[in-house]
């Protein structure tokens, strides 16, 4: 793949300073962890991520789509193509009971905003550290709330380039999952219909879930939040502290002292480090309780040239 003829193209309809060469993901994950992509790509309006679609298509240049890596791992050896940051869309509005929200903004953000509006329904987002984007890729949800409960629905720009509005129903929503990735949809926007509510009222639900949060999580390094997924008549923490896993590490990664559903970066961790870490987390509670944690953070990208050895 020749970067260079590909950047030149490309600068023909992004602006050049839209466009990093070589960028280090870590530099732009919430878990400070991923190594280079070819070519870093921040479009600056819809019809650019129209038009970086349909280039891709045309190119057979393999593009990437990056909110801000909160339930993402990035390995060491990087992406290929084009990663796509959509971190230039983070309006939020609100209009009636309805509030509208880019893809590249905060979801927390989303739920102060409603706030603001006194309108209830994203309490539960409060805490979530991601992107609306993200957290429709995801369903993402916290405390008995999910996005499905509030969707109403999404204008995405689909794997040919077009400009779709996709209703809630359309994207098959259920326990941390969508077809958005399936159908090769980009979120740019999303809709959610909200109810009227007391100001106060609202507040002191999204200051208990902050505060239980705040208290139960290790938010003072970078994560990737719950790392795997609640097996069903079990809580993947608890099986993980009954293994004595607590403050296991493996390199700067460390499965968290604070709440062991989580693996901290605590020491400039690399990607292959912290997938070993995750990898001996199943292997041992397979081992002592015969139950199969699946991950709920997504890995992607290439190996390193040089590999971690376990052992």
């Amino acid at each position: 793949m020749d970067i260079q003829k590909i950047y030149d193209k490309l600068s023909k309809i992004i602006d050049k300073n839209n466009i990093k060469t070589d960028e280090y993901l870590r530099n732009h994950t919430y878990t400070k962890l991923g190594g280079k992509a070819d070519l870093l790509v921040t479009p600056a309006t819809y019809e650019e991520v129209q038009s970086l679609v349909q280039f891709s298509n045309k190119e057979a240049v393999p593009f990437t789509l990056l909110g801000n890596g909160s339930n993402l791992i990035v390995k060491d050896g990087g992406l290929r193509g084009i990663v796509i940051l959509l971190k230039n869309f983070h309006q939020i509005t609100v209009e009636g009971n309805q509030l509208k929200a880019q893809s590249g903004a905060a979801i927390i953000s989303a739920s102060r905003k409603a706030l603001e509006a006194r309108l209830s329904g994203l309490e539960f987002a409060c805490g979530i550290p991601g992107t609306v984007g993200g957290a429709l890729f995801m369903n993402a949800g916290a405390y008995g709330g999910e996005i499905k409960d509030v969707l109403d629905y999404a204008l995405v720009v689909d794997k040919e380039g077009n400009l779709v509005k996709r209703m809630a129903a359309d994207l098959a929503l259920d326990y941390r999952h969508s077809n958005i990735s399936e159908n090769g949809d980009i979120v740019l926007e999303a809709v959610f219909s909200l109810t009227p509510g007391n100001y106060e009222e609202i507040k002191a639900v999204m200051d208990d879930l902050t505060e239980r949060r705040e208290s139960k999580q290790p938010l003072e390094y970078p994560s990737c939040g719950s790392v795997f997924k609640r097996p069903p008549g079990y809580f993947a923490g608890k099986l993980i502290q009954d293994s004595g896993l607590q403050g296991t590490r493996i390199g700067g990664a460390e499965v968290s002292k604070k709440h062991a559903g989580f693996i901290v970066n605590i020491d400039n961790a690399t990607a292959t480090e912290y997938i070993a870490l995750i990898r001996h987390v199943q292997k041992t509670v397979k081992e002592n309780f015969d139950v199969a944690l699946e991950r709920e953070v997504r890995i992607i990208g290439e190996d390193p040239k040089e590999t971690l050895v376990e052992g």
